[in-house]
């Protein structure tokens, strides 16, 4: 029988071990994942009421409910299979939504208040892919969806931007400032 000093360590090992295992790992991954796919908007929208942007709430709330509404209209048109077997994989949910935030910072507020919640976005579409829920290609699909809709119903509040430009023949950035 083992002592009672003894139980503690033993104890804690079988915790350790237990809560390292791949499998308490996996889930660890995919949940921090699910959390921010809604703490990331959630800040984003904290940041404008913060700020007492209403202007800034009303955009960011149309931006989202635009690319919530085309995510799930494009997951049943293209009802892709995910990489567990499950379907409507195109475009990930996960992405849409973390990506939202992310992208409503980057326009309404600019690139330094976006950078951090750039990289969780980016971490939690690696959830997805890490979790067999979706490809690659599935999360980018909904970070540009994402990105799209903030570009397009999100107005800066800075007086200098930096914008991306589709042109026929290539890309580019547009510098502008108003004063």
């Amino acid at each position: 029988m083992i002592s009672r000093t003894r139980r503690v360590p033993a104890l804690l090992a079988l915790i350790i071990s237990l809560s390292t295992s791949p499998a308490v790992l996996a889930d660890s991954v995919e949940t921090s994942g699910d959390i921010l796919r809604w703490g990331i908007p959630a800040a984003a929208f904290a940041v404008a009421w913060r700020r007492d942007d209403t202007e800034g709430q009303r955009q960011f709330a149309w931006s989202f409910a635009a690319t919530a509404a085309s995510t799930l209209i494009l997951k049943e048109v293209i009802d892709k299979d995910r990489p567990n077997g499950d379907s409507k994989a195109f475009p990930s949910g996960h992405a849409a939504t973390s990506f939202a935030g992310a992208s409503f910072l980057h326009r309404r507020y600019g690139w330094r208040d976006a950078l951090p919640a750039y990289a969780l976005s980016a971490y939690v579409g690696w959830t997805r892919v890490h979790s067999d829920e979706h490809e690659i290609e599935d999360v980018l699909g909904g970070a540009v969806l994402a990105t799209a809709f903030s570009w397009w119903l999100v107005d800066p509040q800075d007086k200098a931007r930096i914008e991306p430009v589709a042109y026929e023949d290539g890309f580019g950035l547009r510098v502008s400032m108003t004063w």
